[in-house]
């Protein structure tokens, strides 16, 4: 059985992009979620540095992931990140000790 693969990301946005990158991202956020291998996607905001935002993702495999990231959405984001972003995103590979909570 493939493990799941998760991560949490750190956007740290350039404050007058902040609110922009919020909106076009939440817009990603329930199609994401439907994604096949998608078990958990979350998009969070920093209550003390409102242009960090966090997100948290798991996975069913690596494999899954490519695919979302390979979507043409997905791709155009990444080649125009550094117009939203104060320095490229920090990401942090996460091993997975308990079972997810999401209910389908």
């Amino acid at each position: 059985m493939t493990q799941p693969y998760g991560f949490i990301l750190h956007a740290h946005t350039r404050p007058e992009k902040s609110d922009e990158f919020e909106a076009l991202f939440r817009a990603y956020v329930e199609p994401s979620r439907a994604e096949e291998g998608c078990i958990e996607y979350h998009m969070l905001r920093d209550a003390r540095d409102p242009s960090l935002f966090i997100f948290y993702e798991v996975w069913q495999s690596r494999a899954h992931l490519d695919v979302h990231s390979a979507l043409p959405h997905m791709q155009r984001f990444h080649e125009q990140r550094m117009e939203f972003l104060q320095r490229d995103f920090e990401i942090r590979e996460i091993e997975m000790l308990s079972p997810s909570s999401a209910r389908s």
